[in-house]
Order: C-alpha cells, then structure tokens, then sequence
C-alpha cells in the first residue's frame, strides 16, 4: 500500500479496515530519536563503566560520537515538527482531560486501568512523553556545559556533572521500562511500525479515539468530557467527592 501522506492527518481507514495511528513523519522522529538516545546510553556505558571502556577502547571517538548523538537528540521532534500530524500529536500529549485523571487514580491504586476511555494517548503517555521532553532539555543543557566548560564555573559544572550522570541513568530506566511495556502489547508495536492498528485495539485501549477516527458514530469526547465536569460538580455540590471508576469512593 503506497505511503499516506501528512494531509491525510488522523484519518480513519474505511470501516472495515484498520486506523491510522501514526504518518510516517510522526514515525521517522520516534525512530530516529530512539536511536540517537540508545546510542547516547551505548556511549555514555562505554565512558562509565571499565569491562566495556577496554572492549570498545578509542575513548576519544566513543566522547565525540556521545557529544554529537546528544546534541542532536531533539533534531528528529523539530524536524518532524514540519507535519500538521506531529504537531497535533504533541497537542494531544500536552492535554489533560478528566478522564486522564480517572486514568491515573486507577494505576497508582492499581484498580486496573482497562475499563476506562481514553484518548488517542493515555495518561500514562502524556506523562512519559512530559517528563522526556523535559529530561532531554535538561540532558542538552548539562551536556553543553560539560562539552564547554569555560562557560561556566568550576562549582557550576560539579553540580552539572551530578545532574546529568544521575538523570541520565534514571532515563535508562524509564526507556527500558518503556520498551519493555511495547514489548508486551504487538498492537502498539503495530502503530508504531507500520502505522496502523486494528479497530479492536484501538477500541480495547483508546476507545475515545476510535470513537473520534469512526466520525462520533458512538459517545463524543467532548460529551464525555462535559459530561464528567458536570457530575464532579454536581457531587461536589451534594457534599461529597467524585467517586472513582470502579464506583468506590477515594480512600
């Protein structure tokens, strides 16, 4: 099947075939940035740690392949940044719905997420997605000091050295921990890869999103959005609080 082009941003395959998740320009700068920062973690083991240090050797070239995949790690995103389909994919990742916040309340009280409506990213998502875009800043920002040090203090370039080599091994473990979740659901693989997914996936793990790609045919989102404002309020008003998905109320 020829490429989809941007113009075709978000729109829904015929009914009885599958959704597109992501263009090929949204999937061009995830795999791109994935492989700049695994070959920023690569060469920052090779720096740190001794047994791979001597395998590797040529510390030089292992310090400037380091600096030059770091300094080039937001590239993909800004370059990407040129489809209407990234940027509106980096608008839904920047917004919180009440349903977001139903989300998050049913993982950390670990009630199971599954039963409740989410968009075409989850809240789980948004935040991953947040809180990399902020580390990686903070990683460019700590690296180019260390790169020049005449820029900045002695006493400023400890504390940056600190940062980046804690952050840093603190991001190798969130990605691991993302990629081991990708690696347990072949659906999100699939959108990623090939950039569609099955409509029952789709309704099974972001049913306001298939919900939106099938033209509303079911509940709209912003209904369902209004909707929740409205009852949150109207239990607020009553006296109590906004009970959670499972119907419990908030121990």
């Amino acid at each position: 099947m020829p490429p989809r082009s941007d113009s075709a941003k978000d729109a829904p395959l015929p009914r009885t075939g599958r959704l597109l998740r992501f263009t090929a320009s949204a999937r061009w700068a995830h795999h791109a940035t994935a492989l700049l920062a695994g070959v920023c973690i690569f060469t920052a083991a090779c720096l740190y740690i001794s047994p791979l240090s001597q395998l590797v050797g040529r510390r030089p070239l292992v310090t400037v392949v380091h600096e030059w995949s770091g300094i080039a790690l937001p590239v993909p995103v800004l370059v990407g940044m040129v489809s209407r389909a990234l940027r509106s994919d980096l608008r839904r990742l920047g917004r919180f719905a009440p349903h977001d916040r139903r989300w998050l309340r049913a993982a950390l009280r670990r009630t199971g997420t599954s039963n409740i409506p989410s968009g075409k990213f989850n809240a789980g998502q948004k935040l991953y997605a947040s809180w990399t875009a902020g580390a990686g800043l903070v990683m460019v920002g700590t690296g180019l000091l260390l790169w020049f040090p005449e820029l900045a203090s002695l006493s400023v370039r400890m504390g940056a050295t600190f940062v980046h080599d804690w952050l840093a091994l603190t991001i190798a473990v969130v990605l691991a921990g993302h990629v081991w979740k990708a690696a347990g659901d072949p659906g999100a693989r699939e959108g990623m890869w090939r950039g569609t997914v099955s409509r029952t996936w789709a309704n099974r793990e972001h049913r306001l999103w298939r919900q939106e790609m099938d033209g509303h045919n079911d509940r709209d989102p912003l209904s369902d959005t209004l909707t929740d404002l409205r009852t949150d309020a109207s239990r607020t008003e009553a006296g109590g609080n906004p009970r959670d998905p499972a119907g419990a109320p908030p121990s």
